[in-house]
């Protein structure tokens, strides 16, 4: 069984954002028109007082999207902090009532499987391209745990084996329980994973994720195939940054949860020289802003400045 470690630093801050209803004209070519340039006649940047829904300030979503405000041009702009599952609260709650909303996004993530979702476009490139989710491990884990390293080795998922798990999670399926199953009906894959790791006797080993849904489905799926094998295993959610840091000074064992390059990108280089990088478990990860697609919205270049 899994033994949590509640030692994590996460901070929810309240969310408060005031939407108003769009302005709408006679004229549908106009409205069309309008929205597209950002005009008075359907005009985002106010109904949205200005605000981008934002999780934690840490994150590097979070901080790029405080970027793309300077890069952009759009003073007066505002990305409110608060932690991802408030921002997909905010996110569900909008789209029941069909009033606009502009959050910070990354994908994979269960939110594209049950709403209907677009990235805004990013001409300036300030989200950077396609991002891996890599796994990182202490050093000196190949040497004192070969079996977990080679399993931590291997591991390699899709998008879509991602998205099937978080989704379970985010309809109410315990974290743990879901992860288990998804194992089970994977067999195939997991043997890829276990391919050369032999059996332990209950060796301890502390798996540490940043608290998103991304790596609530890794890290619990990448712990349970650890237990099947006789581990003991802990997983326990932490802050961005001592997540990290836990993993370089050998307090943790490793993670599954590293985003690359842009989004850990400053912590990577910060401790990169203390871990073991074992490269990417995941390809095609993409972080940017993100709209239900009933916005009449394109683009980042498309918001207009407070006035």
């Amino acid at each position: 069984m899994f033994k949590r470690n509640w030692k994590g630093l996460g901070v929810a801050l309240g969310l408060s954002l005031t939407l108003f209803a769009a302005g709408c004209g006679s004229d549908d070519e106009n409205n069309s028109e309008g929205a597209a340039n950002g005009n008075d006649e359907v005009n985002y940047s106010e109904e949205l007082d200005y605000k981008i829904t934002g999780i934690e300030a840490g994150a590097g979503v979070f901080k790029a999207s405080e970027q793309a405000l300077e890069d952009y041009g759009l003073e007066g702009w505002e990305s409110v902090a608060s932690s991802s599952g408030a921002m997909a609260t905010a996110l569900g709650e909008a789209i029941d009532k069909e009033e606009p909303i502009i959050v910070t996004g990354w994908s994979p993530h269960w939110k594209f499987a049950k709403y209907d979702l677009k990235y805004l476009e990013d001409p300036e490139g300030t989200f950077g391209d396609a991002e891996i989710i890599g796994t990182m491990v202490r050093e000196g884990l190949e040497e004192d745990m070969p079996n977990a390293y080679t399993v931590l080795d291997q591991f390699f998922w899709t998008e879509q084996d991602m998205n099937d798990v978080m989704l379970e999670i985010s309809d109410g399926g315990d974290a743990a329980e879901v992860a288990a199953a998804w194992v089970e009906d994977n067999a195939d894959k997991v043997s890829e994973w276990t391919e050369g790791a032999e059996e332990v006797d209950g060796k301890e080993i502390e798996l540490v994720y940043v608290e998103w849904d991304t790596e609530v489905a890794s890290t619990h799926v990448v712990g349970k195939v650890l237990e099947d094998l006789g581990f003991d295993v802990t997983v326990t959610p932490i802050d961005n940054a001592l997540m990290w840091q836990a993993v370089a000074t050998g307090e943790a064992d490793g993670m599954v949860a590293a985003w690359l390059p842009a989004t850990h990108g400053d912590l990577y280089e910060e401790y990169k020289d203390q871990l073991v990088d074992l490269g990417a478990n995941l390809e095609g990860a993409k972080i940017g802003l993100v709209v239900p697609s009933y916005m009449d919205i394109d683009s980042i270049a498309d918001l207009q400045p407070a006035e």
